[in-house]
């Protein structure tokens, strides 16, 4: 990450706090314009969502970043683990836009909170981490959680469970992705996280050409505002999350990124009048301690090293 500002330091990780819970927000939005437009009344190809989203998100990262760092801003230490970061990220948002389009918002983001305890758990193999069945347990319990939210009698259509599924993995490829592109400066993994998206739709597009020529007659002047708006969203929400980090350290963040589930919940009660019930909420509840408490667990093992790292120094 960058480095942190000057100032105030309890003002610096109280701005990182709000930022961070800001950027939830936005992303919510990106979640919600999405559902909404491949909903049946507007009927817009998950594609062309896609497409508009990571084309949108490319042009704003470049009209901010280029103008104050140049163009070198485009310069990476590793472009393959960029593509792959892309890639994954990519795939996640297709995927879950496929979940939402068949389950509640605030469920269908409860899933995808699976995705770091996924990480934790491979990190052994994935990033050549040691091995901690801490780990595994918070991994295990964080999967409790999501069989308590997908249960039979909750109602959720099994497809949209089985994309649920599917998006957390591709996240947690993403995540593991992004340790590996973090020796980049994190405005260049913005810029290119967009112009992946847009390169592979872009490519895809001949196959759905009539998806996008069918796009005047279906849209209204709000709808192409929404479909603008999932790049805006998108973009700004990852903004926002590298301005959060610049003032705040990952580990204090990490219990106030599962105020998304927060957000999801309300924008989709209002907006379709969707609303967990109490034994979903218990299961995103069980998900986010489980997140919440291996994030404290973690922040303490880190310090413990680093206090044993300087006493050896």
């Amino acid at each position: 990450m960058p480095p942190h500002p000057a100032g105030n330091p309890a003002r610096q990780t109280l701005s990182g706090v709000l930022l961070l819970i800001t950027s939830m927000w936005a992303l919510s939005g990106l979640d919600a314009s999405g559902k909404y437009l491949m909903g049946v009344d507007v009927g817009v190809s998950l594609l062309v969502v896609c497409l508009v989203r990571y084309g949108v998100h490319m042009v704003l990262a470049m009209a901010v970043v280029i103008p104050s760092r140049g163009w070198q801003a485009l310069r990476c230490q590793r472009p393959k683990a960029q593509v792959v970061r892309g890639l994954s990220m990519l795939a996640a948002t297709m995927l879950f836009l496929k979940t939402a389009s068949y389950l509640p918002l605030s469920q269908a983001t409860a899933i995808n909170f699976l995705a770091p305890l996924l990480v934790l758990s491979v990190a052994p193999w994935a990033l050549k981490e040691p091995l901690f069945p801490s780990r595994w347990v918070a991994a295990g319990f964080g999967l409790l959680g999501v069989l308590v939210v997908v249960r039979p009698d909750a109602g959720l259509d099994p497809v949209g469970t089985l994309f649920g599924l599917m998006t957390a993995c591709a996240l947690a490829v993403q995540h593991i992705s992004s340790r590996r592109v973090a020796v980049d400066d994190s405005y260049t993994t913005l810029i290119w996280s967009g112009a992946v998206g847009t390169a592979v739709t872009l490519l895809m597009l001949p196959f759905h050409w009539q998806d996008l020529t069918a796009l005047p007659g279906r849209l209204s002047a709000s709808g192409w505002l929404v479909l603008l708006g999932t790049g805006f969203w998108g973009c700004l929400g990852h903004f926002l999350l590298i301005q959060a980090y610049r003032r705040a350290s990952a580990s204090l963040l990490a219990p106030f990124v599962y105020f998304q589930i927060v957000s999801a919940a309300i924008l989709g009660w209002l907006i379709w009048g969707q609303f967990p019930d109490l034994v979903s909420w218990l299961g995103i509840a069980i998900i986010c301690g489980s997140g919440i408490t291996i994030g404290f667990i973690e922040w303490r093992r880190n310090g413990a090293a680093q206090t044993l790292a300087a006493e050896a120094s």
